[in-house]
């Protein structure tokens, strides 16, 4: 069919133009959709306590979990599930706000505040006769006796915080403090790490802790102890030594762990420790733990054999390190920095060591023997920083006495460690009528090897059946290195000037300090269990405090 020559032309232009529309259109409706941006749109709960989960919604997420990033106010969580708009997150411990995610490449932030909620609360009281994990996601508070018996083991994850609480809680009315007790043949598996310690506390609130709030922690194992086995306990425990004999008993684990304001008085004058050890085998693992604010001593060892690594003792009422009945394990790197404010009745002293009271006869198992034998090694102990006063301490109940008080036939032995600020550097004691403090010294079963003594206003003396230069004369021996600084000469050693700061400590040595060489590693210090450190005291350049010591735990908040 032709159409007209006319009719083309008029036709054609708007051919023309309606192929174009439909180019452009469909031009348009083949472009690719623009990819979404990285954002938060909400979260859920606002509020929620560490160990819980938040949901994230957003878009542009990644779909596998570790290659998202979050944050809650730059603390780092952990993304345990994603896909491309939603992200399931732990909020972790010291968790902030704003929540952050970075996906990418990029980082979005939330505009609505995070806010920590408080975990809540489960109440123990009672024996613990089967397997029992504490997770972190919860507070424990103990009140009265807690025992956990045999064949029982107690398992507590990295994080968790417990709480004691007082004489006035205790649901059997025995007014009996919050105490935790492993019983021989029971474990504790407490491991913490250095950044979710596991902290065992008062129950009172922030700012009102005090010594003694609860009782502390309590093992009991089945390795030798020297004392009859009808021999009761200190502070009210239940129970007898018994007669074990298993040197490589295992009690558990603890690890990266604080006890805090424990140490409770039980009876008149007779209190329970921050961490009591009583026949516990050379199978147990203890390393990292802080004692702090205990009423009585920081650690006591009743016998056993258990070894331990990494310990401090933090503001304590009486003594730091105290062993009895036939301790013979071994410890490396210990620090105790004193509040020089408050001091035990009894006199407290860095190192108290007696086999018993009065330390002979010594005949037998369960009759004097073992001795106590226990070798320390890369001790610190900070006292006064100025001059040393045995005068009563102003917010204590007595005064301070010495840095190592050696006493009653103890067999024990220091090397390469620190004694800084004491009336007394070493007082070597043995009962009237008795020579075995000194016997031992003399015939090289107690070692002092590589200490220094500095700032006290008697370094050395007798007590009882042993004279001042009988001591002297043991301690100046040449070969065993040990070293006596004046007060005068105290700025030699290149301490740390935070070595005595309460509330932001630094032990590290000034570069160039005489401490970080010198030690020596003879005798008892040859024992495989000790790194051959050069330096003298707990700390050579590295920090094994940081992360996971508190110095302010009467102001943390542990709700949270």
């Amino acid at each position: 069919m032709q159409f007209p020559q006319l009719f083309r032309r008029a036709w054609l232009p708007s051919l023309a133009v309606v192929l174009g529309l439909f180019m452009a259109v469909s031009s348009c409706k083949n472009e690719d959709t623009p990819a979404p941006v990285l954002s938060i749109t909400s979260f859920s709960p606002s509020s929620a306590p560490v160990g819980s989960t938040v949901v994230i919604t957003g878009t542009a997420f990644s779909a596998t979990p570790a290659s998202n990033t979050v944050t809650f106010g730059g603390v780092p969580a952990t993304v345990t599930g994603a896909t491309t708009t939603s992200l399931s997150v732990v909020v972790p411990a010291g968790a902030g706000t704003p929540i952050a995610v970075t996906s990418g490449g990029s980082t979005v932030t939330s505009s609505t505040a995070f806010q920590l909620g408080n975990k809540p609360v489960q109440e123990i009281t009672g024996d613990i006769t089967a397997d029992t994990k504490w997770t972190a996601d919860k507070i424990y508070y103990l009140r009265g006796f807690v025992q956990v018996k045999a064949p029982a083991t107690l398992t507590i994850e990295a994080g968790t915080i417990i709480k004691g609480g007082g004489k006035e809680v205790d649901p059997a009315g025995k007014q009996q403090g919050a105490t935790l007790i492993i019983l021989p043949g029971a474990k504790i598996n407490a491991v913490g790490t250095a950044s979710a310690p596991i902290v065992f506390t008062s129950n009172k609130a922030a700012g009102s802790r005090n010594y003694g709030d609860w009782g502390g922690v309590v093992i009991f194992g089945k390795a030798p102890v020297n004392q009859p086995s009808a021999t009761g306990f200190e502070g009210g425990l239940p129970g007898t030594v018994g007669s074990y004999s298993d040197v490589n008993d295992n009690s558990g684990v603890m690890q990266y762990v604080r006890i805090e304001f424990g140490g409770i008085a039980l009876l008149a004058n007779s209190e329970i420790n921050g961490l009591s050890l009583y026949g516990v085998g050379a199978g147990t693992t203890l390393d990292h733990i802080q004692v702090s604010y205990s009423g009585d001593d920081s650690y006591e060892w009743f016998g056993g054999t258990v070894n331990a690594k990494n310990l401090i003792a933090f503001r304590g009422w009486d003594d730091d390190w105290d062993t009895d009945w036939g301790w013979s394990g071994k410890v490396q790197y210990g620090l105790s920095l004193r509040d020089t404010d408050v001091a035990d009745q009894s006199a407290s002293n860095g190192f108290e060591s007696d086999n018993f009271n009065p330390g002979l006869p010594a005949t037998g198992p369960n009759a004097g023997l073992p001795l106590t034998a226990g070798v320390f090694a890369n001790m610190s102990n900070f006292a006064f920083s100025g001059a040393p006063s045995n005068a009563p301490a102003s917010k204590g109940s007595g005064p301070y006495q010495s840095g190592m008080h050696l006493r009653r036939n103890t067999s024990l032995s220091i090397f390469n460690s620190l004694i800084v600020g004491y009336p007394e550097g070493l007082r070597l004691d043995a009962p009237t009528g008795t020579t075995g403090t000194l016997d031992n010294a003399t015939s090289g079963a107690l070692q002092l090897h590589g200490v220094v003594i500095a700032n006290t206003t008697t370094p050395v003396r007798g007590a009882g059946a042993i004279t001042d230069a009988q001591a002297q004369a043991f301690f100046n021996t040449a070969a065993y290195k040990n070293q006596i600084i004046a007060s005068s000469d105290v700025a030699k050693l290149l301490l740390n000037s935070a070595s005595f700061n309460l509330t932001a400590p630094n032990f590290l040595p000034q570069a160039g300090s005489p401490l970080l060489t010198g030690a020596i590693w003879d005798g008892k210090g040859a024992d495989a269990f000790f790194t051959k450190e050069p330096f003298i005291g707990a700390f050579g350049t590295t920090d094994w405090t940081k992360g996971w010591a508190n110095w302010d735990p009467q102001n943390a908040n542990y709700d949270k």
